[in-house]
């Protein structure tokens, strides 16, 4: 019998060629900044069965130069057209700032991974997974199916470990228990470099200081030796008038017998 194999995510859907685009571009002319949104599942019909499609792409990715920022909210898809787009990223001479605000499951983790910087939104969240397949045939065929997974699964980790240098053995285990990780984890694990900011919320100058014990120490002893310092009129005027040692020493020798 005939096979049928194809390394896909759980909600990739097998359908007719389509020139739809999973991808939309977005120009800030002020700042001349392109931004790529990537929303929805990767390669929706389209990349398998009509070769237009990754030329498209990267035509419209190579039509301007400069840093480019690429949102990503997406459960996944094909792996050859996250291969394909993850490779023109890691290409592509500008800086590529990757902005995770809802998921980046499955291949578009891989996708992600051609960040030159990865931010995520603090609800947003990152899975990564085996990849999984349709077969049909007899033994012969499921063996051919389970050593492509195999080299599939080694492909997809090729990714991960450039971008979070964690071991290939420890990668292998988080994608066999379909490891989900929120923002923090995946800084921790190195799959992505910082939290998104609320850039409308300004930092005054005591906030900073917070987040430095030492210069909190010293801004506070300055401002109480500013206060406390005398004045030179009253240093001139004020000042107690003092008494001699052995003056002081009589004093406190008298006190004892008391």
């Amino acid at each position: 019998m005939d096979k049928a194999i194809r390394a896909v995510s759980p909600n990739k859907s097998l359908g007719k060629a389509s020139n739809k685009h999973f991808w939309n571009w977005d120009k800030d002319e002020e700042l001349g900044v392109r931004t790529l949104y990537l929303d929805g599942t990767i390669a929706d019909e389209s990349w398998w069965d009509d070769e237009i499609t990754p030329r498209m792409f990267k035509d419209e990715l190579l039509s301007g130069s400069g840093d480019i920022v690429v949102w990503i909210n997406s459960p996944g898809g094909d792996c050859v057209a996250a291969s394909q787009i993850y490779a023109m990223l890691m290409d592509y001479t500008g800086n590529v700032t990757v902005k995770i605000d809802g998921l980046a499951a499955s291949a578009a983790s891989v996708i992600a991974m051609a960040g030159t910087q990865v931010l995520m939104a603090p609800t947003a969240l990152l899975m990564i997974h085996n990849p999984m397949s349709i077969a049909i045939g007899d033994t012969e065929e499921m063996q051919k199916a389970i050593a492509m997974l195999d080299e599939v699964k080694e492909s997809i980790i090729n990714a991960y470990e450039i971008k979070t240098g964690q071991s290939r053995a420890k990668i292998s285990h988080l994608m066999d228990g379909e490891t989900w990780m929120n923002a923090n984890k995946a800084i921790e694990l190195g799959f992505a470099d910082g939290i998104l900011e609320d850039s409308k919320r300004g930092h005054t100058e005591d906030v900073v200081f917070a987040f430095s014990r030492r210069a909190v120490t010293n801004s506070l002893m300055n401002k109480l030796v500013s206060k406390s310092a005398p004045k030179p009129e009253q240093k001139k005027n004020d000042a107690p008038v003092g008494v001699s040692i052995e003056v002081a020493m009589q004093k406190l020798q008298a006190r004892k017998y008391i």
